[in-house]
């Protein structure tokens, strides 16, 4: 574990796919997080630069572009200004939210190839590929879909299953075919070229299980897991038309793989920032920080630094605090189906609660293990926490300084063994949010912030000063003085997590912004000093808000139900005549009588009444029926089915029934009661 002290910080953080908007998820594991480091570090005096950027480069891209009939260009340009203005929108203080389709990341990640390819760092090889026919293209991975080997989902993807979770390849999925021409695939000869990751084995071992034991364990034992399984050469090429064209003679046709391109747009970003971009990612001197999500592990931490060592000139990360996932109600959040709460959307939807989304993600964060959102926990933390804890406080210190005083701060007199307890309680505080900060535990840095507040809260409720202000006013004097000082305390805590409201905490008590070294101060404020209006900091939610998303995503679920049915429908059999069907004689029936077939679990023998006689059919329904809920019902019966005897039982007949996608089975019967022998066709 590293112990130096570093000169400056470059916190970078995953680059969403520019396919599609950013989800809670995304905000969970990676942005939220991102920002409180960031914003922390500056509170410090620290010198900081947060990149991000889209990534416009990726399979998914040209998958969307091609359901919709555009380019991928207009797919780029659509999603990279909704999540660059959504991200604005929540607060996100990224120095430079860049791309990469701009002419410096072109040019960064081209010279980056051609650096490496020059000095025999790639090996070539040449390979067997899925090929599409129809479409007459090779297929990246993304375009190869097929029944995962793991959980047995059918709709896995050739570079991973989003049923499981599990990295796979092409090669390993189960009846694959295209998503192209959704047609069968074959395999063709294709040349690329690899970066040996076999070679940097060594250095790796070194830097991550030796040199980095403090990494979350997440992250080390992912790591460890990928170099005791032994590291093999990764394509750094793909045959697409979409994408930064490989830099070679005899590349055409191929651009770079989305995961060598995508990384480097960290450094054009930075490059697009500041002319002094190389003393953050050259210098020694930096300490640089990744944050993603778990499944980015092993190419910020593998296949990144490996590339970085190759290329000779950079500096390798300290850290890469990947958070695991976060679900929604209870389900894994699929863009596909829909399931997820959209922050563009949420910001329209919740103006002026940017930070009871940041509050919840962070307070609900997937730092250890996945995680699940409710909107009924959103409900109450708000309800709970920001209202009746830190707004609370806020608004009672404010408003009894504006009743007694005309809103002046008034002068602190002597303190009390009370008082001077909960000054010694609150000067404990700062080393435990600062640790917790610098160790990326930020769950457990916003407790610590929000003990500021409740720490006041609990001050003011055990003091009561709109009761003493009648026998002891002095007292009171000094109550509102140490109450002000601790909302003031507040805004600077919580500034990390929540920056719209320690912005408002700050103009209601009328001073400017407070950096990180005057927190745990109690002489933030000269008394005298005129305070401002005081505002609610949060509003209560009601129940009607938060049934409106549970319908949303009851509705949602109802639809992908109906989407997911509809693409399991059983293909139309065998075609047949009119004539065939004019053989089958389906009568309305009743049913008389039902039992159990001994030593059977899916049998049961009933007695039915079909008009032309009363005769025994065997059915395997007995799972899905109980013969008493069976006795009396109607149903369809195919009559002139020849008898089949099945354990010992001879049944003349078949219950007509539907099936649906689930494996449900509904009895098939006349609306009305209709009399028995009534003929169907």
């Amino acid at each position: 574990m590293s112990t130096k002290q570093f000169k400056r910080y470059l916190i970078t953080s995953a680059l969403p796919y520019a396919n599609g908007p950013v989800h809670i998820g995304h905000l969970a594991g990676v942005y939220v997080p991102s920002d409180i480091y960031a914003r922390y570090q500056r509170l410090k005096g620290n010198e900081v630069i947060s990149v991000c950027g889209s990534d416009e480069h990726g399979v998914p891209i040209t998958i969307k572009a091609r359901k919709e009939g555009v380019t991928p260009q207009d797919i780029v340009d659509r999603y990279h200004e909704i999540i660059k203005d959504a991200f604005k929108r929540l607060g996100m203080s990224f120095d430079i939210y860049s791309r990469t389709s701009s002419e410096t990341h072109r040019k960064t990640a081209s010279d980056f190839f051609r650096k490496l390819y020059d000095e025999g760092k790639f090996i070539e090889q040449t390979s067997m590929q899925f090929y599409d026919d129809e479409a007459q293209t090779f297929l990246a991975d993304r375009y190869v879909m097929g029944t995962c080997p793991k959980c047995g989902n059918e709709r896995a993807y050739g570079d991973q299953c989003e049923s499981c979770g599990s990295t796979l390849s092409p090669d390993e999925l189960i009846n694959p075919h295209s998503t192209i021409s959704g047609g069968a695939i074959s395999k063709r000869e294709t040349k690329h070229w690899y970066l040996p990751l076999d070679q940097y084995d060594p250095m790796l071992r070194e830097w991550i299980l030796e040199g980095h034991k403090e990494w979350k364990p997440n992250v080390y034992g992912q790591c460890k897991s990928w170099l005791d399984s032994g590291l093999q050469p990764r394509a750094v090429s793909r045959d697409l038309d979409w994408g930064i064209p490989v830099p070679v003679e005899g590349a055409e046709g191929k651009v770079l793989y989305v995961w060598f391109d995508a990384p480097i747009g960290y450094i054009s970003a930075t490059k697009d920032l500041t002319p002094d971009w190389e003393k953050y990612w050259k210098s020694e001197d930096t300490k640089l920080v990744h944050f993603i999500g778990k499944d980015n592990i092993v190419f910020h931490c593998i296949v990144f630094p490996s590339m970085l060592k190759a290329h000779g000139e950079y500096i390798l990360p300290e850290n890469v605090p990947a958070n695991e996932f976060l679900n929604l109600e209870g389900d894994k959040i699929s863009t596909s189906r829909n399931w997820a709460v959209w922050l563009h959307e949420y910001l329209d939807e919740f103006p002026g609660k940017e930070d009871v989304l940041r509050y919840v993600l962070c307070a609900n964060a997937p730092e250890t293990k996945d995680n699940d959102f409710t909107w009924k926990d959103y409900q109450a933390r708000n309800n709970n926490e920001l209202v009746a804890v830190l707004g609370n406080f806020v608004n009672r210190a404010l408003v009894l300084t504006q009743k007694y005083y005309d809103s002046a701060v008034p002068a602190l007199g002597e303190l009390t063994e009370y008082d001077q307890q909960t000054i010694a309680e609150l000067s404990g505080i700062k080393s435990s949010l600062e640790s917790n900060i610098e160790n990326y535990h930020f769950r457990e840095a916003l407790k610590d912030a929000m003990n500021f507040a409740r720490i006041g809260n609990k001050y003011l409720a055990d003091t009561e000063p709109w009761k003493v202000i009648r026998s002891d006013p002095e007292r009171v004097k000094t109550i509102l003085n140490v109450a002000l000082q601790i909302t003031a305390n507040v805004a600077v805590a919580i500034e990390p997590f929540m920056p719209f409201s320690s912005e408002k905490i700050l103009k209601m008590l009328n001073i400017s912004k407070l950096n990180w070294e005057s927190l745990g101060s109690m002489s933030l404020l000269e008394a005298g000093h005129q305070i401002g209006k005081p505002e609610l900091l949060f509003e209560k939610i009601e129940d009607d808000v938060i049934d409106a998303q549970l319908k949303r995503l009851a509705d949602i679920k109802a639809q992908n139900a109906a989407a997911e049915a509809a693409q399991n429908v059983t293909a139309q059999k065998e075609e047949c005549s009119y004539d065939d069907f004019q053989k089958m004689d389906i009568r309305v029936s009743t049913i008389l009588a039902a039992e159990k077939v001994a030593k059977t679990k899916k049998l049961l023998k009933l007695t039915v009444d079909t008009g032309i006689d009363k005769r025994t059919i065997v059915s395997g329904i007995a799972e899905h029926f109980t013969p008493e809920e069976l006795v009396g019902r109607q149903v369809l019966v195919l009559v002139n089915l020849a008898p089949r005897e099945l354990k010992g039982i001879t049944s003349n007949g078949m219950i007509l029934m539907a099936e649906d996608a689930s494996g449900k089975l509904e009895l098939l019967a006349p609306e009305h009661k209709t009399n028995n022998g009534a003929i169907v066709g």
